[in-house]
């Protein structure tokens, strides 16, 4: 890689271990340290959310009357493992958590929330199916093909 630059591997070795100023060292690996804490704890705020994308939102707003929303439940089955199940419903239990964005509303029980915490729910329309689909899911190891079973990460 270092020769794809044009530079040769004793010039990048020789840069890698030319030392620093102790002063300059020791602020660079604190801001480094600071940058990891801050992206850490906001990546840890973002994987316990899931995101809507705007055609979910749109679709939610079109089907959903008053009180009803999008219940997105994980369960045992499928192809990989476990798959998706998602309902309309009015009644939210002590145990879901409420994920709103524009005005539409998907609700995960707190037991689904440990397989897709960080998932997005998108709405696909293709000329097949239309369906909502959980995307870029970082609990899943694989999924399957369509999209509606997936297995964990261990």
């Amino acid at each position: 890689m270092a020769a794809a630059r044009g530079l040769s591997l004793t010039a990048a070795t020789q840069r890698a271990v030319t030392p620093w100023p102790r002063g300059r060292l020791l602020a660079a690996s604190l801001g480094l340290q600071a940058r990891r804490e801050a992206s850490s704890s906001s990546l840890e705020a973002a994987e316990g959310q899931i995101r809507l994308t705007d055609s979910c939102v749109q679709r939610l707003l079109e089907i959903t009357e008053g009180s009803e929303f999008l219940r997105l439940q994980v369960e045992g089955g499928g192809c990989s493992g476990f798959q998706y199940k998602f309902s309309l419903d009015t009644v939210i239990n002590p145990d879901d958590r409420v994920f709103e964005q524009g005005g539409a509303r998907v609700v995960v029980d707190s037991d689904s929330l440990a397989f897709v915490k960080g998932a997005q729910v998108d709405f696909s329309q293709e000329l097949i199916r239309s369906s909502f689909q959980v995307l870029n899911n970082p609990q899943a190891q694989q999924g399957c093909s369509c999209g509606s079973s997936f297995s964990i990460k261990l």
